[in-house]
C-alpha cells in the first residue's frame, strides 16, 4: 500500500426523496438503474451520490475479466462504516482502482442498499450482516458474496431514563434503522428471547417502527420513542445529546463480545466479469482499515469527521466521536462463525427465512491481498463459503 494520492475527496451531491438522478452509466443497466432508484426514492431512501475519481481518455476496457470501466460503491454516513469514508475520503480505493471509475452513494440503511445494488445501481457496498444475508438467501445464493468485514461492535439499544429492565419496556415505542436491517433484527430476536411478542407491520408486545437515523434522534429528544436500537454514532448521540441511557450494548449478547456490523459484499456477476477490480477494491479497503488501526486518535477522529460531513451534510461533536470509536473495532475478519446465529435471529424476527447460507462467503481475493502484507493471516469462512 502507498501514500495517499493528492486532493483524493471528492465532490458530493446530495439527493433527497422527490428529487432525481441521472448518474452516467457504463455498462448495460440504463433500465435497472432508473427502475432501481426510481424504487429506493419513492421508498424515501435518501441517497448521496459521489464521483470521486474520472477516467483519464482512453477506449472502455474489453467485457469478460478486464478491470472494469467504474465500480459503484454504497456506504452509509456511519461511524460503523469508517473504512469506506477514510477510503473514499482519502483516496485509498481510488488510487488501488487506478482507471477505473469510482462512483459512490450513501444510503440511511442496509435494505435499501441492498435493493439499488440488485437494481443495477451500484456493483458493491458496505453493509450490515443481516441485510446480506436476506438477499443471499431470497436470491438462492445468486445475488451477493461477502468479500471482506469492516467493522466489528457499535450498536445499542439506547431508551428514555426510566427504563431499567426489558420488562419496563411493554407497550413502548422502539425505532430501527430500517425494517430487515441488521439492528432491526437484532432488536426484535432480543426482545423474543425476552418473551415479547413483535410484528413486522409494527403490531405486538412492543411497537418497533422502522426510523431514518436523524428523524430517530428528534423524535426521541421530542418525547415520541420511549427507545432506539442503534449504530454508531446514533446511539452515542441519543446519549449524549438526549439524555438516553444504555439498556442493551449488543457485545454483551455474544460470544467474546465480538460481533460484526458492518460487511463489504460485491454482486457476484460483477465479480465474476471484473475480478481484478474486485481485488483492487480489496486492497484500497485493506489500506483503509490499517489506517484506522494506526492513526493517533485524534488525527482518526479529524479525519472521520470530515467525512461524515461529506457523506451526511454534518459533522458530529468531539464526545461523539470519542464514545463511537470506543465501542467499535475496525476489521477485515467478517466474523464468520456468527453467521449462523445472525440467520436463526433474521428467522426469529420474521425478515428472513431459514435457508443454507453455505456459500456466503468469497475471502479469496481477500486472504490474496493480506497474503501482500507484513501481517498477512488468512481470514477464514467458517465452512460457509471459499476462503
Amino acid at each position: 500500500m502507498s501514500s495517499t494520492p493528492k486532493n483524493p475527496t471528492p465532490g458530493t451531491t446530495r439527493i433527497v426523496a422527490g428529487e432525481s438522478a441521472k448518474p452516467k452509466r457504463r455498462r448495460t443497466v440504463e433500465i435497472g438503474v432508473a427502475v432501481g432508484l426510481a424504487l429506493l426514492i419513492g421508498a424515501g431512501a435518501a441517497v448521496a451520490s459521489t464521483v470521486s475519481r474520472t477516467n483519464d481518455a482512453g477506449a472502455a476496457p474489453a467485457a469478460g475479466t478486464a478491470p472494469a470501466a467504474e465500480l459503484r460503491l454504497g456506504y452509509f454516513g456511519n461511524i460503523t462504516h469508517g473504512p469506506a469514508l477514510i477510503g473514499v475520503t482519502k483516496g485509498f480505493i481510488a488510487k488501488e482502482l487506478g482507471q477505473t471509475k469510482l462512483s459512490t452513494q450513501v444510503f440511511n440503511a442496509g435494505p435499501a442498499a441492498i435493493e439499488a445494488l440488485n437494481a443495477g445501481a451500484i456493483d458493491a457496498t458496505y453493509i450490515g450482516p443481516n441485510p446480506a444475508i436476506n438477499s443471499y438467501v431470497k436470491s438462492k445464493g445468486e445475488s451477493i458474496s461477502i468479500i471482506a468485514g469492516a467493522t466489528a461492535g457499535g450498536a445499542q439499544l439506547v431508551v428514555k431514563p426510566g427504563i431499567n429492565s426489558a420488562a419496563d419496556l411493554k407497550g413502548k415505542t422502539l425505532a430501527s434503522p430500517q425494517l430487515g436491517g441488521t439492528q432491526d433484527v437484532a432488536l426484535r430476536a432480543w426482545l423474543g428471547h425476552q418473551g415479547f411478542k413483535t410484528s413486522t407491520d409494527g403490531s405486538g408486545d412492543v411497537t418497533i417502527n422502522p426510523t431514518e437515523n436523524a428523524q430517530t434522534l428528534k423524535l426521541f429528544q421530542d418525547g415520541k420513542l420511549d427507545g432506539a436500537w442503534l449504530p454508531e454514532p446514533w446511539a452515542s448521540r441519543l446519549v449524549l445529546q438526549a439524555g438516553a441511557t444504555v439498556l442493551v450494548d449488543e457485545k454483551d449478547l455474544w460470544e467474546k463480545g465480538e460481533f460484526v456490523t458492518t460487511v463489504l459484499i460485491v454482486n457476484k456477476t460483477f465479480a465474476a466479469e471484473h475480478p481484478a477490480t474486485v481485488q483492487a477494491l480489496l486492497k484500497g479497503h485493506v489500506e483503509s482499515v490499517d489506517w484506522l488501526n494506526a492513526a493517533p486518535a485524534a488525527e482518526k477522529a479529524t479525519v472521520l469527521n470530515d467525512a461524515l460531513k461529506a457523506a451526511a451534510g454534518k459533522a458530529l461533536p468531539a464526545d461523539v466521536i470519542d464514545r463511537s470509536l470506543k465501542n467499535i473495532v475496525f476489521t477485515t475478519d467478517p466474523l464468520a462463525g456468527t453467521y449462523k446465529k445472525l440467520l436463526q435471529d433474521g428467522v426469529d424476527a420474521g425478515t428472513t427465512k431459514q435457508a443454507d447460507i453455505n456459500g456466503i462467503f468469497d475471502l479469496t481475493s481477500l486472504n490474496s491481498v493480506l497474503g501482500e502484507t507484513a501481517a498477512g493471516k488468512k481470514i477464514s469462512a467458517g465452512g460457509l463459503g471459499k476462503d
